[in-house]
């Protein structure tokens, strides 16, 4: 048996023996229809199961109060909380969102941004895949009018909002705390240069380094995709090597927990041997043993700042408003792993 079509305001009207007109007026609480009817239509309504079409409506109304979130991956904390602390000022707003994920792939990324247009959003705050070399579907944004907002991951180039913190400087940070513990062979773990946050990290790392006299060994600074089995790869790379580093900072609490797995299996003292930073604070970092330096990127405060970033733009669109770029100072929370 064919499945029922959707239930329609022509529908709900044909039962009641009134006009779609007076339905849809009834539905929108108009003070020209009694509330008798707008009683009997609520219930016609329910017991037809009628779900109302809101991108027609947003189609009507030219809004949808729908903003679309593009992260690289849900299964992390700083993604999940950004989004929590972002959807609680968006709702209190009047917005729903709508949640995607490019798992780091660019072509996820594009089918994401033309399924939240074909949607018919008000906005879309996004945070870039890794694989994301070409603008060209964020430009296809901003050529529609509607505002965009990154946070985290953000390239300069497309010229407009931005949420995140100081990446150059928690490089600084971590390398001038690893120096301070007596390190002078600091292997650097982090992503591939073409992402703006991870070449700002290793840009840092690489100026703190010269900054402190030390020798540069490009054998120690690595480049991967910042999984748990990288970390575990590169580890083991590492202490093959015939002169070891002394300690590690990885740009990912996930490659930092398999460095640690590696050098626990391995019998090496952290931080004894050697010491050991990630990146993300990532609740784990605080479960295992040793527990992992990390650094806290303020994930609360870049979620909630987005969203309001967004709702400044939405309020007054026709003030050509200057680009907010706000950079948060990042917090490096020392454990077990590098004391």
């Amino acid at each position: 048996m064919a499945n029922k079509e959707r239930t329609t305001i022509r529908d709900i009207a044909k039962v009641l023996n009134i006009s779609p007109a007076a339905v849809s007026k009834a539905m929108h609480n108009d003070f020209r229809i009694s509330t008798k009817t707008k009683e009997a239509v609520k219930r016609v309504a329910k017991e037809l199961n009628y779900q109302p079409n809101h991108l027609a409506s947003a189609l009507r109304k030219g809004k949808s109060n729908l903003v679309g979130v593009i992260v690289p991956r849900t299964n992390s904390n700083f993604f999940s909380s950004v989004i929590e602390h972002m959807e609680i000022v968006l709702n209190k707003a009047g917005y729903s969102i709508i949640i995607t994920q490019s798992n780091e792939s660019f072509e996820k990324e594009c089918n994401s941004i033309d399924t939240l247009l074909f949607t018919q959003v008000d906005g879309i705050i996004a945070s870039m895949a890794n694989e994301t070399v070409d603008l060209s579907y964020y430009e296809k944004i901003k050529s529609k009018g509607i505002p965009l907002i990154l946070f985290d991951r953000g390239e300069n180039d497309l010229n407009v909002d931005y949420v995140g913190i100081n990446d150059y400087d928690s490089s600084h940070m971590i390398v001038e705390h690893l120096i301070s513990k007596g390190c002078n062979r600091i292997a650097h773990i982090g992503e591939y240069r073409r992402t703006r946050i991870f070449n700002n990290r290793i840009r840092g790392y690489i100026d703190a380094i010269t900054k402190n006299n030390l020798p540069l060994d490009n054998n120690l600074i690595i480049e991967c995709s910042l999984t748990l089995e990288d970390g575990r790869y590169e580890m083991q790379n590492l202490l093959k090597l015939k002169n070891r580093p002394d300690a590690i900072y990885v740009t990912s609490d996930y490659a930092a927990l398999g460095a640690l797995q590696v050098l626990n299996e391995n019998n090496i003292n952290v931080p004894n041997d050697i010491r050991l930073i990630g990146f993300g604070n990532e609740p784990f970092t605080s479960l295992v043993s040793p527990t992992i330096s990390s650094i806290n990127q303020h994930s609360g405060a870049i979620g909630r700042l987005a969203a309001e970033t967004f709702l400044k733009r939405v309020k007054t669109p026709e003030i050509k408003q200057s680009l907010n770029k706000i950079i948060l100072d990042a917090e490096l929370v020392v454990r077990n792993s590098s004391e």
